[in-house]
C-alpha cells in the first residue's frame, strides 16, 4: 500500500510540474501594435431588437418583447426611446390570463404594454489613462481546445472614456390587476367597492375581480458610462478588440397620472377609489452594448415603481439581438489623380 500511495504521489508531482511548464511557455510576453484608440470615435445610432425580456413586477408578471432605439449626439446629450410589450396573455402575461380565466366582471383585461422616452445630458465627458484587459487567442485553436482551456489575457494600455450624466425623460405603462390579491394586501375586501347607490361588490370567496392600470411616470436621475473603444494586433495572437460601453443609472420616479377603471359588474361600475395608490418610486439598472455594426445588447433594472400601494417592486432583464448601429456619416474624401 504504501509503495502504491509512493508511486501515485509521484505521478501527482510530475503532472503539476509538466502543467506549470505548460503554463510558464503559454504565458510568455506577447508583443502588440496599436491599431485605433479612440472612445469619442463611437457610432451615433444604435437600434435594438428584444426578442425576449422578463420582469418580476408584483402588479403583474410580464415577459415578452421590445426595441430601443438610442442617439447619441457628440459629447453633449444622448436620447433613447424603448417600448416593449408581452407576446400573449399565456406567454406571458400573468394577470390578464388570470382575468381571461377567471374573471366574474365584465371589465376587458388590458395588454401590458410599456412606453420609454428619455434623454441624458452629459454634465462631465472626459477621458483617462487606463488598461484593459484583451484575450489572446488564435484562429488555429479549435473549439473544443477553446472550451477547454482557461483563457489567457494581455493587459493593454488604454483611454478610458466616462460621462457623468443628468437624466430626465417619462414612462407610459398599462396593465391587468389582480384587485382580489390588492384588496386583501391593502385590509380591504371586495365590498369596499361600491356603485352609485352605495352597494358593494359581492364579497364571496370564488367572486375573482379584476381591473386595468393605467400610469404616466416622470422620472429623474443620474447615471455614469464608461466608453473603450480600443483594437491592437498582436505577434502570436489573432487582433483583439474591446469596444464596450457601459451605463449604471439611478432614477427617482413621480406618477402625475395614475388611473385605476372602475369595476364593472351587472352593466354598473364599482369606484375603486378605496384602492390606495403610490406615485413615488424610483430604479437602479444598468445597460451594455458594443461599438459594432452588428452586434447584442443587455440591460437590466430593479426598483420599486409607481402603482398599486404595496404592488411596485419590480425586477427587469432584457436581452437585444441583433443591435444595429451607425455613425450616420456617408462623407468619403475625394483625391484628384
Amino acid at each position: 500500500m504504501s509503495v502504491y500511495r509512493v508511486g501515485l504521489g509521484l505521478c501527482l508531482i510530475f503532472w503539476w510540474a509538466n502543467a506549470m511548464a505548460q503554463e510558464t511557455e503559454e504565458k510568455a510576453s506577447v508583443v502588440f501594435d496599436e491599431l485605433y484608440d479612440e472612445p469619442y470615435s463611437i457610432n451615433k445610432l444604435f437600434i435594438g431588437v428584444q426578442p425576449f425580456y422578463g420582469e418580476l413586477f408584483a402588479t403583474n408578471v410580464n415577459a415578452g418583447f421590445g426595441a430601443d432605439v438610442q442617439y447619441l449626439h457628440k459629447n453633449k446629450f444622448d436620447v433613447k426611446a424603448h417600448f416593449r410589450k408581452t407576446y400573449s396573455s399565456q406567454f406571458f402575461d400573468f394577470n390578464r390570463q388570470l382575468a381571461k380565466q377567471n374573471s366574474s366582471v365584465s371589465n376587458k383585461p388590458e395588454i401590458f404594454n410599456y412606453y420609454e422616452l428619455g434623454g441624458t445630458y452629459h454634465i462631465k465627458d472626459f477621458d483617462v489613462s487606463s488598461t484593459t484587459k484583451i484575450f489572446l487567442h488564435r484562429k488555429s485553436f479549435s473549439r473544443a481546445r477553446w472550451a477547454a482551456t482557461v483563457p489567457l489575457y494581455a493587459e493593454v494600455p488604454s483611454k478610458l472614456r466616462k460621462i457623468y450624466g443628468a437624466r430626465l425623460g417619462t414612462v407610459i405603462w398599462n396593465s391587468t390587476v389582480d384587485l382580489n390579491r390588492t384588496l386583501e394586501s391593502q385590509g380591504l375586501s371586495k365590498s369596499d367597492l361600491v356603485n352609485d347607490e352605495g352597494i358593494g361588490l359581492p364579497n364571496n370567496d370564488d367572486f375573482n375581480v379584476f381591473s386595468n392600470i393605467y400610469a404616466t411616470n416622470i422620472y429623474v436621475g443620474a447615471s455614469m458610462s464608461w466608453i473603450r473603444n480600443i483594437a491592437v494586433s498582436f505577434d502570436k495572437y489573432d487582433e483583439g478588440i474591446d469596444d464596450g460601453i457601459l451605463t449604471v443609472f439611478l432614477d427617482l420616479m413621480f406618477a402625475p397620472a395614475l388611473t385605476l377603471d372602475p369595476v364593472v359588474y351587472n352593466n354598473e361600475e364599482y369606484s375603486t377609489d378605496a384602492v390606495k395608490t403610490n406615485k413615488i418610486g424610483f430604479r437602479a439598472g444598468l445597460e451594455g452594448k458594443f461599438n459594432r455594426t452588428l452586434s447584442w445588447a443587455y440591460g437590466g433594472e430593479i426598483g420599486y415603481r409607481p402603482s398599486l400601494d404595496g404592488s411596485g417592486f419590480f425586477a427587469m432583464f432584457k436581452v437585444s439581438f441583433p443591435v444595429f448601429s451607425s455613425n450616420l456619416e456617408n462623407k468619403v474624401e475625394a483625391f484628384e489623380k
